[in-house]
């Protein structure tokens, strides 16, 4: 963790009173000091966002490099009329600011590629996933593996999305239980579904930094809003996975053990 952020007694004990029974000064100092990559802007991003910030979590680097368009505006929370046609990551780091003064916002306008992932995973100790793209999501999961660095995924379609909090040495990554891109990547989407699985990958988050609960380690939890629904999956590791895995051949090319 960081150098510890001065934390007034009246913080503690006026913005975070209803939430400090949960975990303790010690946990909200917790939340404070912790450093956190949000890789994506939209809709996943805006809910995750949000909820982090009111936690009350210290630094938040945000990444995203498109604009905001009228289109976002059904679920990407982040943003307002008034903000259409400015950079994602400028207007996020204005709403988070009015929401609490006291996150320190990195907005870093880039694309997520294998060259620039290195540098924005640098000092974070999560990576959350606001992506609406698997190809990026495989880049983050890689890098993820390589710091080690907890992971947690999310995605949405529909009614439809799913959540998982990713380990390395812990848990399966993202590649051994999603090998290659869904089909339904990128298609319909509603605000109320991003709003669902970007407060559960908060919660994942908060629950990480504080120590509190039980994650979704090894569980790939599915909602289905039509029906008002969510299920838990066991998810295992596979020996085919190229990110994390091994080949029967191969044992010792396992990067990491179960």
């Amino acid at each position: 963790m960081p150098e510890d952020f001065d934390m007034s007694a009246e913080s503690l004990d006026a913005r975070y009173q209803r939430q400090i029974p949960l975990f303790g000064k010690e946990g909200q100092k917790k939340l404070k000091n912790a450093r956190i990559l949000l890789a994506g802007a939209g809709g996943l991003g805006s809910a995750i966002a949000m909820y982090l910030a009111a936690a009350g979590v210290g630094y938040i680097r945000i990444v995203d490099e498109d604009v905001v368009e009228t289109s976002n505006l059904n679920r990407q929370i982040l943003y307002r009329e008034t903000d259409i046609g400015s950079c994602k990551v400028e207007a996020a780091e204005k709403t988070i600011h009015a929401l609490n003064r006291d996150v320190d916002v990195d907005a870093v306008c880039r694309h997520i590629n294998e060259k620039s992932v290195g540098n924005l995973v640098q000092g974070v100790d999560m990576i959350l996933d606001g992506m609406d793209n698997f190809a990026a999501r495989y880049i983050l999961n890689r890098a993820g593996l390589d710091e080690k660095i907890p992971f947690i995924h999310g995605a949405v379609n529909g009614f439809y999305g799913q959540v998982t909090t990713l380990i390395p040495g812990v848990t399966p990554c993202l590649r051994c239980i999603i090998p290659t891109t869904p089909t339904w990547e990128k298609n319909a989407i509603i605000g109320v579904t991003c709003g669902a699985i970007g407060s559960i990958e908060a919660t994942e988050a908060i629950k990480y930094i504080t120590g509190t609960g039980e994650l979704l380690k090894n569980r790939l939890l599915l909602w289905d809003g039509l029906r008002g629904e969510s299920e838990s999956i066991q998810i295992v590791n596979s020996p085919e996975c190229t990110d994390c895995g091994f080949s029967e051949s191969e044992p010792d090319a396992r990067r990491f053990p179960v």
